[in-house]
């Protein structure tokens, strides 16, 4: 190799690694894996692309649908806002889920399939309680703890008034009758 191409190279290694260091710890709060697949996607860093929408009690945040949840056995009061993807996952309906926790923030789960992200609502940073799809996995995401950034690749779907989310295991959820 000529010293010129080395030279390249060893610039292009440590900016590399920064990249890859910085997108790694990102925050993304919302980042789910399936529960039923295996753990190891959910171990591992997620991506996201952070922007600067402020939280606001916008359309997203609105409730549509009741829907009925137990989190490890225990019913809790929820429901789902009127967006495309929210009514993507209400066809998925009725859903049991194993949950495993991802930054301290959030429970996640796979899901079957993947969700619409068409007609998507403005990024809002997600609060403790609010049930989201992390469109990049495909994974639903449980918050326990509020988001510190909104992110476009994060859809809020609904929101569950309960306490003790931190320690879930399992989530299954119905649509109300």
């Amino acid at each position: 190799m000529n010293s010129a191409a080395h030279r390249a190279l060893v610039r292009a290694v440590p900016a590399t690694a920064l990249l890859l260091a910085v997108t790694a710890c990102t925050s993304d709060s919302s980042g789910v894996t399936p529960a039923s697949a295996s753990s190891s996607s959910a171990s591992s860093g997620r991506q996201q692309a952070s922007t600067s929408a402020a939280p606001s009690a916008s359309a997203e945040r609105n409730t549509a649908m009741a829907i009925r949840v137990t989190i490890d056995g225990r019913p809790v009061d929820a429901t789902l806002n009127d967006s495309p993807a929210a009514r993507d996952f209400a066809d998925l309906l009725p859903l049991t889920l194993d949950l495993e926790d991802f930054h301290q923030t959030e429970r996640i789960a796979d899901l079957p399939r993947r969700l619409t992200t068409s007609g998507a609502p403005d990024p809002a940073v997600p609060r403790a309680g609010d049930l989201a799809y992390y469109a990049p996995w495909g994974n639903l995401a449980l918050y326990y703890r509020d988001g510190d950034s909104a992110s476009a690749d994060l859809l809020i779907l609904g929101h569950l008034d309960a306490d003790g989310l931190g320690t879930a295991d399992r989530i299954t959820i119905e649509a109300a009758s």
